[in-house]
């Protein structure tokens, strides 16, 4: 059963009397449905705010770093393992041709249905999940061969014993590892990117954002409740850290926003792919084509912040 937001409500509706207009065999009635909801899902989804933004970015039904592999990765083998303590299902890592170009894919997971929630732990990597990450990256770099990163988790896990295994140590590796890499990597936030435990996988050449997906510091609610103690300020934090992709874009924190389906990937999850492959495959020949493509990453890093000498 798909799942519909609140502001997505009368669309359910619409697409409830077009499927009733089509068991009565109405087809008269099915086309003029169908004009409505057209209209319907152009005039919501051009006037959202920030907060359905977050809304959508973490919508249930939308697809996931799996979802996009299987629709998007040819002959995909998956690697496990860090090598070190155990595989962490958070992050799943698969080598594969994307559009007939062999590459490394990286993603955080959060699972689906509750069993495979747990397994995946919601899509919160423990430091073996970013030390996998790693040999991914450096084997790939090993045999030349380009990255696609695809962040979606609402941050690294926080617990005891990722702590006791160095979970600051494993993002600070990655920090340092992924911006020296000598292959050309693109990373892409699919749905939600939150704090480190989105930017240990997000340090690339080309940094892009789905249309409607997040990245933020700290989740609006963790901002709601440290500036004002008060969780249900979560639209004043979202809008206030301008976490969505045309914030982001302007500040000069990320390359390029890949638009989705008019009606959201979570509807379109064909499209949403096809989106992703074709941006990948533009993004990585552009740095292919750039001889200077380690300096431009160093330059681009290096630009992040503003601050002033005392």
């Amino acid at each position: 059963m798909a799942t519909y937001l609140d502001f997505e409500q009368k669309i359910k509706n619409l697409q409830d009397d077009i499927e009733s207009a089509l068991v009565r065999g109405d087809t008269h009635a099915q086309a003029i449905l169908q004009k409505e909801l057209e209209k319907e899902v152009s005039h919501v989804y051009s006037h959202i705010s920030d907060y359905q933004k977050l809304q959508l970015a973490r919508h249930p039904d939308r697809p996931y770093a799996l979802d996009y592999i299987e629709l998007i990765c040819k002959d995909g083998y998956e690697i496990s393992g860090d090598r070190h303590f155990r595989d962490d299902k958070a992050i799943v890592c698969f080598l594969g041709k994307v559009g007939g170009q062999t590459t490394m894919i990286i993603g955080e997971e959060k699972g689906r249905g509750t069993k495979n929630k747990l397994v995946r732990n919601f899509g919160m990597p423990s430091p073996e999940g970013y030390r996998k990450a790693l040999r991914a990256a450096k084997l790939a770099e090993k045999f030349a061969i380009p990255i696609l990163m695809l962040v979606d988790t609402q941050g690294a896990y926080p617990g005891l014993g990722a702590e006791e295994r160095g979970q600051s140590e494993a993002i600070a590796k990655n920090l340092q590892v992924f911006a020296g890499l000598r292959t050309p990597t693109i990373a892409i936030v699919i749905g939600e990117g939150g704090s480190g435990g989105a930017l240990a996988i997000a340090v690339a050449d080309r940094l892009a954002m789905m249309q409607y997906s997040v990245f933020s510091v700290i989740s609006p609610e963790g901002c709601a409740a440290i500036l004002w103690n008060d969780p249900s300020k979560i639209e004043s934090a979202t809008k206030a850290l301008k976490i969505t992709p045309p914030e982001l874009k302007k500040c000069g924190l990320i390359d390029d926003v890949i638009d989705e389906p008019l009606i959201g990937a979570h509807r379109d999850k064909q499209s949403a792919a096809k989106a992703i492959e074709s941006y990948y495959l533009k993004a990585l020949n552009a740095v292919l084509h750039d001889k200077d493509y380690l300096d431009k990453r160093y330059e681009k890093l290096m630009s992040y912040g503003a601050f002033a000498e005392a």
